[in-house]
């Protein structure tokens, strides 16, 4: 038995464990932060595989049994060759899931004029997972998307609410909403950017959507574990958190108090050469 893996390239995915601890709270966690190499947005499809697969196996050797990318770069970019290359040679027996398909899986059912922007980063973009996700699950929607290179490094830097920063939000916001004045549904496709929602709900028309991933991820893992009773009896059950940093621990102990309620105290690590 082990702790439930999390993994992000930076901060972002603490905002999706600060939600799955408030949906499962009885579970132990292992979050693993690669600030050292953050961001991953702008990185090529073979760097970001090889540094998350770096990551799941840091994370397998300190005993988890299931791993969340809590990042939609490396969910994107690497999960895919991950779960079909990797896993039967490492351990048919692990896991290693994403954040894209909970969302996908329902996103239409927000939208009643069936039309849905995405915010996300460069790489996620580039690599249509959200127009051929959704597209599977909501045929009948059309999607639009944006990518946002300078949103990571404003958050990760804390000047996401100086005047500068918010002005960088609000452009990008606006050309994702200038694409069709019908999309009434926007998905944060980053695990950052839910630290800027209710900026982006305060500049969008009355009436749009604007959707974070945290709860949904939340309820799709509780209902994977509820369906998968082997691969629960192998979490263990102690309601501890654990956080591993490749940057400053003093810097990741300060800035993850931003993201989630919790007494950050982390580790340091290497990943890679």
């Amino acid at each position: 038995m082990g702790p439930i893996g999390i993994f992000d390239s930076g901060y972002g995915g603490l905002t999706i464990l600060q939600d799955i601890r408030q949906r499962l709270p009885q579970y132990d966690y292992m979050y693993l932060g690669d600030n050292a190499r953050a961001p991953y947005g702008p990185r090529s499809f073979d760097v970001v595989y090889e540094y998350t697969l770096e990551a799941v196996q840091e994370l397998f050797g300190r005993g988890c049994e299931l791993i969340i990318l809590a990042c939609n770069t490396a969910s994107a970019k690497a999960l895919r060759n991950i779960q079909q290359n990797d896993l039967p040679t490492i351990d048919p027996e692990k896991r290693v899931l994403g954040v894209i398909r909970p969302s996908a899986e329902i996103i239409g059912q927000y939208s009643e004029t069936n039309t849905i922007g995405v915010l996300a980063t460069q790489g996620t973009v580039n690599s249509q997972s959200y127009i051929l996700e959704i597209a599977k699950f909501s045929p009948h929607c059309t999607v639009y998307q944006h990518a946002c290179p300078m949103w990571v490094p404003l958050i990760e830097n804390n000047n996401h609410e100086t005047k500068a920063g918010r002005e960088f939000i609000k452009e990008d916001v606006e050309k994702l909403m200038k694409m069709n004045d019908r999309i009434d549904t926007i998905v944060l496709g980053c695990t950052h950017y839910p630290v800027l929602k209710e900026y982006i709900e305060s500049i969008v028309p009355k009436g749009v959507n604007v959707i974070s991933q945290g709860a949904i991820v939340a309820d799709s893992l509780a209902d994977y574990l509820l369906r998968h009773p082997w691969m629960d009896s192998k979490c263990s059950k102690n309601g501890t958190i654990q956080f591993l940093t490749t940057e400053s621990v003093e810097e990741f102990n300060q800035n993850a108090n931003n993201y989630i309620d919790a007494n950050v105290k982390a580790t340091h690590i290497h990943l890679g050469r």
